[in-house]
C-alpha cells in the first residue's frame, strides 16, 4: 500500500541556537527563553519518534536564530529534495547549512533558482502541493517551485494567503487526506473548497498550526477547544507545549523536515 502524504519514517530537525531568543516575530511578545525553547524542542523530537519517525538532529546554528525552523528553507520527499530561498534576507544562509545533509539523503536535490518560497507556505496534499503567496512567498518563487515539481512528477498550485497571515501553514494544517484544519479567515478564502474543513474555534486560531505524522496529529497543548474538536472527530491527538516558540510566530510543522523513505534510520 503507498503511503498516505502523513505517512513519515525519517525527519530532520535543528536545535536551537542560544539566538533563537532573537528570531523574527511579527508582534512582539516578548523574547521566548533559550531553555524554554530547548524544552519544547526536545518534547516534539520525542513525540515524533513516538509516532513512528527516525529523528536526525542537526546542530545548532548560532549565525541564524530562526534555523530551528527547518521547514523553511527546504520542501522533502521521499523521491527528492527542493532547496527553497527563504523570503527574509537573514535567513538565506540556512539553505547552504541544510543542503549538505539533504544531498546525503535524497537521491535528487533541485534547487529554487529566483523569486522567493518559504517551506512555512507550502502544504502537501493528496492530489497536489499547495503554495501560498504571503509576505515571504512571491509569484516569481511560486512559479518557479511549479516547475521544478513537474521535475518530479508532483502538481503545483498557487492560493493567495490572506494579508497579515505569515505563512500559508500558520493557518491550516492537513489532517486527515480529505480534511483539513483551518482558521476561519483562511477557509473563508475559498482555497480549500475541495476539502471537508474543521475550524478553529474563535480565539484558537494558532492551534491551526498542526501537524499531523502517521496516524498522531500534534497540537499545541494551549488549545483545548480545538483538541477536543479533532478527538471527536476519531482523530488520536498529542497536545505539545507551543508557548515559548509562538513567541517566534511558530507552530509545529515549520520545526522538522518528514518524509517516507521506506525504511527506518537510527536517530542521532
Amino acid at each position: 500500500m503507498a503511503p498516505r502524504v502523513f505517512d513519515f519514517t525519517a525527519a530532520i530537525v535543528r536545535r536551537p541556537a542560544t539566538t533563537v531568543v532573537n528570531g523574527l516575530r511579527a508582534v512582539d511578545t516578548g523574547a521566548p527563553s533559550v531553555a524554554g525553547v530547548r524544552a519544547e524542542h526536545d518534547a516534539y523530537i520525542a513525540a515524533l519518534g513516538r509516532a513512528g519517525a527516525a529523528v536526525t538532529v542537526l546542530d545548532p546554528l548560532e549565525d541564524y536564530p530562526d534555523s530551528i525552523f527547518v521547514e523553511d528553507p527546504a520542501l522533502v520527499f521521499g523521491e527528492a529534495a527542493i532547496l527553497l530561498r527563504p523570503g527574509v534576507e537573514s535567513r538565506a544562509g540556512e539553505v547552504a547549512a541544510i543542503a549538505p545533509v539533504l544531498r546525503g539523503r535524497f537521491p535528487q536535490v533541485l534547487e529554487l533558482e529566483a523569486g522567493y518560497v518559504d517551506g512555512g507556505d507550502v502544504l502537501v496534499t493528496p492530489d497536489r502541493v499547495m503554495i501560498g503567496l504571503s509576505a515571504r512567498t512571491d509569484r516569481q518563487g511560486a512559479d518557479e517551485l511549479i516547475a521544478l515539481l513537474k521535475r518530479i512528477n508532483r502538481r503545483g498550485e498557487i492560493f493567495h494567503t490572506p494579508e497579515g497571515v505569515l505563512h500559508f501553514k500558520s493557518d491550516c494544517a492537513l489532517v486527515d487526506e480529505g480534511t483539513v484544519l483551518s482558521t476561519t479567515r483562511l477557509a473563508a478564502s475559498g482555497v480549500f473548497d475541495a476539502f471537508r474543513v474543521i475550524e478553529t474555534p474563535a480565539g484558537e486560531e494558532g492551534a491551526a498550526n498542526a501537524l499531523r505524522v502517521n496516524d498522531t496529529v500534534f497540537v499545541g497543548a494551549d488549545f483545548p477547544g480545538t483538541i477536543d474538536l479533532l478527538r471527536r472527530e476519531g482523530l488520536s491527538v498529542e497536545p505539545l507545549a507551543t508557548g515559548e516558540i509562538a513567541k517566534i510566530d511558530a507552530g509545529l510543522s515549520c520545526m522538522s523536515l518528514r518524509w517516507w523513505d521506506g525504511e527506518d534510520k537510527a536517530s542521532d
